[in-house]
């Protein structure tokens, strides 16, 4: 169906490992789609993007107005464009004002929400924003957090918390929603893309799902940023694509860091595999 996919995720969950597994799978080219010049359709707080649809500067507006025209601003994209649109999302589920979805169910064929370890966030974010391990907990715990800024051409993105993020998408009850483990994506990038590609009615073909998995190995990813860099990448971090692994908090965080993390976000970790039943971190 036509209508707009979200690519919804917590930041540093791996939401652009999948824009570009899902832009080599479409592109289906002989060579790796470069790291700057995805086809997928771009970045829902892409403030210059949302400007061109809504005719105005949201720099003149203020932070009310700019959630008062989003769902408006979406309605019109999945309207206007005929083929279903991927946009990548760290906003929560939220609600304007006026009490309107800022994510509107009638303009929104599927959410795919990529869901990741929180301990792992902590340092993924922390080498990202070059900030403390503490600060970066602190951050996720936050119901007021808020990401991105006119000056780096992004409209504000409220996060909540981590927990309260996961949340606001996956009880969504009346969305189509594909939920994908990070973790899952890296053991078994195949068999958990493939999902992905049969939830998004993309004609699954498996020569092609090994392919764009090929293609989206992160070495490479690694190798076109140190070759040509990154326009994501912020200018304190040393890297974008830095490690793409799992477990790499083991040995990093402390104790004392590691149990204040399950004591914000127990419950949902538990919820989504994260922690054992018998209290132990997964994986």
């Amino acid at each position: 169906m036509s209508g707009i996919y979200w690519l919804a995720s917590y930041p540093k969950s791996g939401n652009t490992w999948l824009r570009v597994l899902l832009t080599n799978y479409q592109r289906n080219s002989s060579e790796p789609a470069d790291i700057n010049d995805l086809d997928i359709n771009g970045l829902e707080f892409d403030r210059n993007s949302f400007d061109e649809w809504l005719g105005v500067d949201s720099a003149d507006l203020t932070q009310k107005q700019i959630d008062h025209y989003r769902p408006s601003v979406y309605q019109r994209m999945a309207a206007e464009v005929p083929e279903s649109l991927f946009l990548k999302v760290h906003d929560k589920f939220d609600y304007n004002a006026d009490g309107q979805e800022i994510f509107p169910k009638n303009a929104t064929a599927g959410v795919i929400y990529l869901i990741r370890n929180p301990l792992e966030i902590v340092v993924s974010y922390a080498h990202h924003q070059d900030e403390s391990f503490d600060q970066i907990i602190q951050f996720m715990n936050s119901e007021e957090a808020v990401l991105g800024a006119a000056a780096n051409g992004q409209l504000p993105q409220k996060l909540g918390s981590w927990s309260s993020h996961v949340c606001s998408w996956m009880d969504q009850s009346d969305m189509s929603i594909q939920f994908i483990r990070y973790e899952d994506l890296f053991q078994q990038p195949e068999q958990t893309f493939a999902q992905l590609v049969r939830f998004a009615a993309l004609d699954p073909n498996d020569d092609r799902i090994r392919k764009a998995v090929s293609f989206s190995l992160f070495e490479k990813l690694q190798a076109q940023e140190a070759a040509h860099g990154f326009k994501e990448k912020q200018p304190t971090a040393a890297s974008f694509f830095r490690k793409g692994t799992i477990a790499s908090w083991r040995g990093l965080l402390s104790p004392m860091q590691v149990a204040q993390v399950i004591s914000d976000h127990e419950i949902v970790m538990r919820r989504f595999g994260y922690l054992t039943p018998a209290g132990e971190v997964w994986p």
